[in-house]
């Protein structure tokens, strides 16, 4: 139900305008809301109009009436005063707030639906039975954002998205656990991976601009019917989870961009543990210097080019060779080689992924 202090202002600002005393009294006959205290409805009577088949009945300088959905009666609503204008003043005021409660109910409804949508909690037929009760469209493109935040700050990062995106404009935003929000987007014919991109870079930017809040948003591959949201919002997830294992420098992460790192986190873990004592034995790369990693990083962001990574890590190309040869030495792998940069390669990434499974 919507709050009391939803309905008081309501009430207020008609009595502003039309001066007619309201009050509102829920099914038990209790005061919700109320411009005066100088009613002369009582409890009693509240609950024997309420189970009267009458809508609208008048005692004595009172008109009641009684604000229902669906069949279902919400509140008893008094307007007090003589005439046809206290009558009409009552039926706007019930109407109103009538319209409150649908629109209320139908945002929590909503958002049920989505958090089981995504949750894989309904049966097929009755996704489209609730789509079409709820107005949403069935067969628009969409994608799942997953925004990661703090528990304490889920409310102010929830408020910044909602000034951003709009149910009118078909997107949703809700959450189903504490440590982040989804934001169910709506896309256009036209979209590409660039634009989602811009979306999820645009977030992080007006939730550190806005809040002072970083964050880390995830998307998922665009789906085209509804029933498939669910997939999008898995994909969202474990883009979150292998970015923050291989990625971790990365604000924004896709779906579509983990590469290899997507088989890795798919590995069974006793698997990753004999490939690493295959290639390295009991010298893991995660026991190499600090100098060393630097240097093998460098070489693979040039592309195993010797001269620009010496360039770049300010060093004699010979000094670079002989770091390398050092490290074929130790692990049998020669970075010069494509093959076997490939394969060192892989194996740092299943070292992060056991690291991180350790913790």
């Amino acid at each position: 139900m919507i709050s009391n202090q939803i309905i008081q202002t309501s009430i207020d600002e008609l009595k502003a305008i039309t001066r007619v005393e309201l009050c509102v009294y829920d099914l038990s006959g209790v005061v919700l809301a109320s411009t005066t205290e100088q009613f002369e409805i009582g409890k009693d009577m509240v609950l024997g109009f309420s189970n009267s088949p009458a809508d609208s009945q008048v005692i004595g300088s009172s008109h009641l009436l009684k604000i229902s959905d669906d069949g279902e009666l919400l509140y008893i609503l008094v307007a007090q005063g003589a005439g046809d204008e206290v009558y009409m003043v009552g039926k706007i005021a019930a109407c109103q707030i009538k319209n409150l409660a649908i629109a209320y109910k139908e945002r929590i409804d909503r958002n049920n639906f989505f958090q089981s949508l995504l949750m894989d909690n309904l049966l097929l037929v009755d996704i489209y039975n609730r789509a079409k009760k709820l107005h949403i469209e069935t067969t628009v493109p969409r994608a799942v954002f997953l925004v990661e935040t703090g528990v304490e700050k889920d409310g102010i990062v929830k408020e910044v998205l909602k000034g951003m995106f709009s149910a009118q404009a078909g997107d949703y935003i809700t959450a189903v656990d504490e440590s982040s929000i989804i934001l169910i987007k709506s896309l256009d014919s036209d979209y590409s991976t660039e634009a989602m991109n811009e979306i999820a870079e645009t977030i992080v930017d007006m939730i550190n601009a806005e809040a002072m809040i970083k964050v880390k948003v995830s998307f998922g591959t665009v789906v085209q019917e509804l029933k498939d949201v669910s997939k999008s919002y898995k994909e969202a997830k474990m883009a979150l989870d292998v970015g923050k294992i291989f990625y971790a420098e990365k604000n924004v992460v896709a779906y579509s961009a983990l590469g290899i790192g997507r088989l890795i986190y798919q590995l069974p873990v006793n698997l990753c543990r004999i490939f690493i004592e295959e290639i390295f034995g009991d010298k893991v790369p995660s026991d190499l210097d600090e100098e060393t990693l630097n240097t093998i990083n460098k070489f693979f962001e040039n592309n195993l080019n010797v001269s620009e990574t010496s360039r770049q890590l300010f060093v004699h190309r010979n000094t670079l060779v002989y770091r390398i040869e050092r490290l074929q030495k130790s692990t049998g792998l020669d970075l010069r080689n494509f093959e076997d940069a490939l394969t060192f390669k892989i194996a740092l990434m299943v070292v992060n992924y056991m690291k991180y499974l350790e913790y």
